[in-house]
C-alpha cells in the first residue's frame, strides 16, 4: 500500500468522525487520492474550529503532530487531466500536483 494511502487510512482510524468523509470521497473518486481528500478534510477541521460539532479538530490536529513526530518520507500525488479536480477546466498537461515533505 502506497504511503499517501496508508496516511489516509490511519487518520480516520484516529478520527472516526472522518468515515464517512472518505466512504465518499473513494465513492466519488473511485479510489483514494488522498490530496483531493486532505483538502476535505482541512476544510471539516476549520469548521470543527469555527464551532461545527461535526470533528473535533483538536484530534485531527494531534494525529498530524504525531505523524511529524515519525520519520515519515516525502510524498508525492498527481491527478491527471481527467480527474474529478480538473473537470471542466482546460490547458495542456493540466494535472494538480502535491507534495508533502514531513520532517
Amino acid at each position: 500500500m502506497e504511503r499517501d494511502v496508508q496516511l489516509v487510512q490511519d487518520l480516520v482510524a484516529a478520527v472516526p468522525g472522518f468515515e464517512d468523509l472518505v466512504d465518499v470521497h473513494v465513492f466519488n473518486e473511485h479510489g483514494v487520492l488522498s490530496h483531493v481528500f486532505f483538502w476535505d478534510v482541512v476544510q471539516e477541521t476549520v469548521a470543527s474550529f469555527l464551532g461545527s460539532d461535526e470533528t473535533d479538530w483538536r484530534d485531527t490536529l494531534r494525529f498530524l503532530e504525531e505523524q511529524l513526530r515519525l520519520d515519515v518520507p516525502e510524498v508525492t500525488t498527481v491527478s491527471p487531466r481527467s480527474s474529478s479536480v480538473c473537470r471542466g477546466r482546460t490547458g495542456p498537461g493540466m494535472a494538480l500536483l502535491t507534495t508533502w515533505v514531513l520532517p
